[in-house]
């Protein structure tokens, strides 16, 4: 599994240096080889998750196998988006993070095992939070390259990266299309969790419960001010941000402190 994982942060890297190193290309980056590249490294991360996290009875939902996943669900999304729409400048940052996660799960081992098989109330679950967060966070990839082509265009400095961006109202309308189905899967989520646990506002889940709450109402509001009264631009950039690290935070937060910090 070592070499299959260092075999997957290679091919990461390879094709991220690629695509960035062409940007200011006046023929853009080559998208046959990034895309073999990006493609063959997806499919050897889902295999090497598959032993990740399947290696032993149960399920290891370790902090970095669940990054990692989260990072494959997005690579494979955006790989499978390049084919049809010019999104080389976020393929780098998005490759990128994934080899991270990929060779901090090689150095750093770590272990959280579930049995979600026994309970599939918590399959759905937690199925529909992967699904929420990877989309919001492409979501949240997808303002920040808005704000982006934004900034260019009232400097009027596209000419070195134009091949590579592209149209800003494609990128809007995209983009809130990915927040639309993002906050449907979110809300699915919050519902289910409701519905099938518990133990929601338990001491060890009330700040997720919360803070993923907050997420939700962020991007609730978001959708109705831009169908409802348009809003647009940089508004919409901030507030997408905001409603990301709300969720990151319900994701990740405790767990990073429990088994990262605490556990060192």
């Amino acid at each position: 599994m070592f070499l299959l994982g260092l075999a997957v942060t290679l091919l990461y890297l390879g094709s991220a240096v690629h695509i960035a190193s062409r940007l200011f290309h006046h023929e853009g980056p080559r998208h046959k080889l990034s895309a073999a590249l990006g493609s063959i490294a997806v499919i050897l991360h889902f295999w090497l998750l598959t032993g990740d996290i399947f290696s032993q009875p149960g399920q290891n939902m370790s902090i970095l196998n669940v990054a990692s996943l989260i990072a494959w669900m997005i690579t494979l999304s955006m790989t499978i988006a390049s084919f049809s729409l010019p999104n080389a400048i976020l393929l780098p940052v998005v490759y990128g993070f994934a080899s991270l996660t990929v060779l901090l799960n090689l150095f750093v081992p770590d272990t959280h095992l579930m049995h979600i098989e026994m309970r599939p109330g918590l399959i759905a679950h937690i199925t529909l939070a992967l699904f929420a967060y990877g989309c919001l966070m492409i979501s949240m990839l997808y303002a920040l390259q808005l704000a982006f082509i934004n900034f260019r265009l009232k400097r009027k400095q596209l000419s070195l990266l134009h091949s590579s961006l592209p149209p800003l109202m494609i990128v809007e309308q995209i983009l809130f299309k990915l927040l639309l189905v993002g906050t449907v899967i979110l809300t699915l989520s919050l519902i289910s969790g409701f519905v099938f646990l518990n133990d929601m506002f338990a001491q060890h889940q009330v700040h997720k419960t919360v803070l993923s709450s907050l997420a939700w109402l962020v991007f609730v509001v978001l959708l109705a001010g831009h169908y409802r009264f348009g809003w647009r631009g940089r508004p919409v950039v901030i507030t997408t941000v905001i409603g990301a690290i709300l969720l990151t935070l319900a994701y990740f937060g405790s767990r990073f402190v429990k088994e990262v910090l605490l556990g060192m």
